[in-house]
């Protein structure tokens, strides 16, 4: 008001006419200034959570390769894994490598979808065929979630590969729900394969592995992975890094990635099958066929309380096998070489 009341002409000489021009005309540069310093804040703390954000990335990805490598692992002590069963067996002769309660039963979440898809190729049932999900397809049992939404329609080779690949429940929901005689039957032919396979301690309740009656043990699922790696299908499926698939001709479409995650590192595992699991009743699976030093080897390791637990625990079999097989060729090459002289 002060400034309202002063004479005119002594805002004159400022270049201003009157004395509300002047302060009207401040006023508005200090706002644009604070408006600036609070654009310029603001910036700033998007950029810090963006470097934060990489930061965390980066440091994840660390760990992940830590674990991967596993460069302090001392492979010439006896072998120990982290996950509550195990077994790991040569897969050319059978011979155990490592077992640790290898017959106690268990629940085995996705490892299921193994099953799945044996019994669903065994079906000779057109793989070009269009499937679409259903509201019966939905988990109301655990509650997980899916991209794959009701309506979806997919070929039925697509719903093998991602119920395998990204362990995709709805898609092994359909596979059971389009089989002939529904999915009852199709509960029944995995029982009855598993039957056939002689895993004893095997029974099925539902096509994902969701449901925890879902049981085996480790000796039973390295049968299920010997047969799983008779199917050419399953051993693409299962080691396929990242897939994308038209959801209803969609223009964009859906990325999927492998569940496992020595298959999408670049890393030197030569992996020949591969299926994750993981529910709370179950804690987390991995099921592999792999190579190890040129000697194909079947790895089962279930029941691992960590996020990246069944990764270590793969990566320490995998090291101290081929430690101690170079180890005892070399001794068989000094011994061969005393005989000679």
């Amino acid at each position: 008001m002060l400034a309202l009341l002063l004479p005119t002409g002594l805002y004159a000489k400022d270049g201003y006419a009157t004395a509300d021009e002047k302060f009207y005309t401040q006023f508005n540069k200090v706002k644009s200034y604070k408006v600036a310093v609070q654009k310029k804040v603001k910036k700033k703390k998007r950029t810090k959570r963006r470097l934060s954000r990489k930061q965390r990335r980066l440091a994840q990805q660390r760990k992940v390769a830590r674990l991967i490598n596993q460069d302090y692992f001392n492979a010439s002590g006896p072998l120990s894994v982290a996950s509550k069963k195990a077994l790991v067996v040569n897969q050319l002769t059978g011979e155990v490598i490592y077992g640790k309660n290898s017959h106690q039963v268990t629940p085995i979440a996705s490892v299921t979808k193994l099953m799945t898809a044996m019994v669903a190729l065994d079906a000779y049932l057109p793989m070009n065929d269009y499937l679409v999900i259903g509201s019966a397809d939905v988990d109301h049992l655990k509650n997980t979630r899916s991209r794959l939404r009701v309506g979806a329609v997919l070929r039925r080779d697509q719903l093998v590969e991602l119920s395998l690949m990204s362990s995709e429940n709805r898609a092994a929901a359909a596979l059971s729900r389009y089989y002939p005689g529904g999915r009852p039957a199709f509960i029944h032919a995995m029982n009855t394969k598993a039957a056939l396979l002689g895993m004893q301690d095997t029974r099925f309740f539902d096509s994902s592995g969701l449901d925890s009656r879902n049981v085996s043990t480790a000796s039973d699922l390295v049968k299920l992975v010997n047969a799983a790696y008779q199917y050419p299908e399953i051993r693409q499926y299962t080691t396929t890094a990242v897939d994308y698939v038209h959801v209803n001709g969609a223009h964009n479409p859906l990325k999927y990635v492998n569940t496992n995650l020595l298959v999408r590192q670049d890393n030197d595992w030569l992996i020949g099958i591969s299926k994750t699991g993981y529910i709370r009743e179950a804690g987390r699976c991995l099921v592999m066929q792999a190579s190890i030093d040129n000697v194909p080897m079947v790895i089962v390791l279930l029941d691992s309380n960590g996020k990246y637990t069944r990764l270590g625990d793969a990566n320490r079999v995998r090291k101290w096998y081929a430690y101690h097989r170079e180890r005892r060729l070399t001794m068989l090459e000094e011994a061969q070489s005393n005989r000679v002289q």
